[in-house]
């Protein structure tokens, strides 16, 4: 990998952090801290962008740079878990349950419409 594809995935990755740390603070704030909804649209819309990447057949550096940096620092598995393992010791099995749920599917969804709508270009 070149110099140049090395400082993009710095860059890039502190762009796709920012982004999300703004994303979920906004969300978070019009709908409140009860579900992990800040999360669920981050993660969401990380998985349309990443379906769009490789419905329009991203490949070498550039799938590196919007793939892996930008969009691998963007979304976060890591957030997900946790904040669903908290609904867990908060008493919200059921929160929990759905949030698993409903973000792996519509996750699924997500990708599968970004690389419909990637395809088409």
């Amino acid at each position: 990998m070149s110099v140049f594809a090395w400082v993009g995935v710095a860059v890039l990755g502190a762009a796709g952090a920012l982004l999300r740390f703004v994303l979920d603070g906004a969300v978070s704030a019009g709908a409140g801290r009860d579900l992990p909804l800040g999360t669920f649209a981050v993660n969401i819309s990380g998985a349309f962008a990443l379906g769009f990447l490789a419905g329009v057949s991203l490949s070498g550096d550039a799938l590196v740079l919007a793939g892996t940096a930008t969009l691998g620092s963007f979304t976060t598995f890591s957030t997900w878990m946790f904040e669903t393992q908290r609904l867990v010791e908060d008493g919200e099995s059921r929160g929990a349950l759905a949030n698993a749920l409903v973000s792996l599917a519509a996750g699924l969804g997500a990708i599968a419409l970004g690389r419909l709508v990637g395809g088409q270009f």
